[in-house]
This record gives C-alpha cells, structure tokens and sequence, in this order.
C-alpha cells in the first residue's frame, strides 16, 4: 500500500476498512499497530456513519503472524524498556492491547475479516474477534501458542471454545498444528473461502450488503448475540426484549415497516 502507517483506517459509504500495514514483517503486531489499532476500532464504534466494517491486511504472505517476538512481546514482559512514544503509551495503557485486539463486549459495529496467508497466534485472535471471516483458499490458520509455552490469551481460548464443537476447540489449541482454509470451513471457523485475490472483493460484497440493512438493527442484533452468549434461555430472551424495545421507538424501524409496505429500499439513518 502507498501509505506508510502500520494500520491505515479509511471510511467510504459506510464501510470502514482497517488495513494492518506491515507486509514485509508478514503484519506482525508492534507496540505502534497496537495503538493505532485501538484507536482506530474506538473510531469505528463511535462514528454513526459507519455500519460495518473490514479488518485487511497487506501482502499476500500473512493476514497477521501475531506478536512481534522483538518489539511487542519483550516489551509486555519487561524485558525491555520502552523506547518510543508508542511504547510509552502501550506500557502506561495496558488495556490498549485489550481494544487493538477486539477483546471487548461494547464493540457493536459489526467487523469482517478478510484475510490472506497465514493466520496465525495473535493475527487468529484478531480473526476469531470478527463477526464475518473471509480467507483465502491457501490461508493456513492456527493458535500455536502451546509450541511456546504460551495461551492464546487475547481472546483466542475464549473465543474458539465457543465457536466450534468442543473436540475441535481442543485439537486447536492443545496440539497446536496449523490448519488449512478448507479444514477451517469444514469447522465452522469461516465463512466464505475463495481465491487469494477475491478475499477483499468478497468481503467488501458482503460489507455492502450490509451497509443496506438498518444499523442500530444490526448492533442490537450483534449486542444481543455477543450478551446472550452462555446465558440461559430466559436470560437470553430478556436481553432481546431489551434491545428490540429501543429500536421500536428508532426512526430506522418505522422507515423499514413503511418501506416494505411502499415497496421500495429503505432509507436507514441510524436514527
């Protein structure tokens, strides 16, 4: 990409997209990228405009190999001293790396990953925290941390033990092993698996899509999925209960009703 950030975070039609921009290191997570990713999803979720957005990267070797080992990770141990503001920030922030990561309950914006190369460590975490997967069909994905002594503890055993089957959950994070994008599919990690240069296409398709549909309606849909999770039936039906008395009285639902009845597109305002 033209641009020289680590993470870029454009807006267009409702779509956000976030770009990790840092190819030539396969888009390993620094100090830096952590920062600017956290800043940049309390962008996304605080903008109005935006209805959906993307989680890319650049370069075709790895969505994201996870930490950097010689900048972020030495630093999250005290190995070493900061060095950088980005560094300083990180280090008098810790929760940062919690909201670089998607490793929060108040993000409602609905986020797709689209994803090429490996999908590794911390880059699968990233992925597991999005609400739509996009990859490509030679992505390898995996949580290796086990190989390092090491958890998956931004979000990764949370996440993956709640999104497949308990044997599949287990083989992922005990053994450690990459898996292939057709493995993935198979489990229900991922929703759509194409060629290497249809992976943004198809995601961006997708994130038009959804740019048509209501968005206070869907942050209250992904709201009510992320709260219900793990929470029993009656628990689960008071949540919806809640969130669909607010969109009753949204400008958004009576559009939507006298549109369908009008037969023409709604026109949403997220109001």
């Amino acid at each position: 990409m033209s641009d020289g950030l680590p993470v870029i975070h454009e807006v267009a039609e409702g779509v956000a997209e976030v770009t990790l921009n840092r190819p030539e290191k396969m888009n390993a997570l620094t100090p830096e990228m952590i920062c600017r990713l956290a800043d940049a999803w309390d962008a996304v979720q605080a903008d109005p405009l935006v209805r959906v957005a993307i989680l890319t990267s650049a370069g075709d070797r790895a969505f994201s190999a996870g930490a950097d080992l010689g900048r972020l990770t030495t630093l999250l141990t005290r190995s070493r001293e900061p060095e950088d503001e980005w560094d300083e920030r990180l280090r008098a922030e810790p929760k940062l790396l919690n909201r670089a990561m998607l490793r929060r309950t108040d993000m409602t914006t609905p986020v797709i990953a689209a994803a090429r190369g490996a999908v590794v460590g911390g880059g699968m975490e990233l992925l597991l925290a999005c609400d739509l997967r996009v990859v490509s069909e030679k992505s390898v994905l995996g949580l290796t941390e086990v190989k390092r002594g090491l958890i998956p503890a931004a979000g990764g055993v949370a996440r993956v033990a709640r999104q497949v089957s308990a044997a599949h959950a287990a083989e992922i994070l005990l053994i450690g092993d990459k898996i292939d994008a057709a493995a993935a599919y198979r489990m229900g990690l991922v929703n759509r698996v194409v060629p290497a240069d249809q992976v943004l296409k198809a995601a961006r398709e997708l994130a038009a899509a959804m740019a048509e549909n209501g968005p206070l309606a869907m942050r209250a849909a992904k709201d009510a999925m992320v709260g219900s999770s793990g929470a029993s039936l009656s628990e689960a039906f008071g949540i919806e209960d809640e969130l669909i008395k607010g969109l009753l009285r949204s400008k958004d639902a009576r559009e939507g009703s006298k549109a369908f009845m009008e037969k023409r597109r709604p026109e949403f305002t997220g109001t």
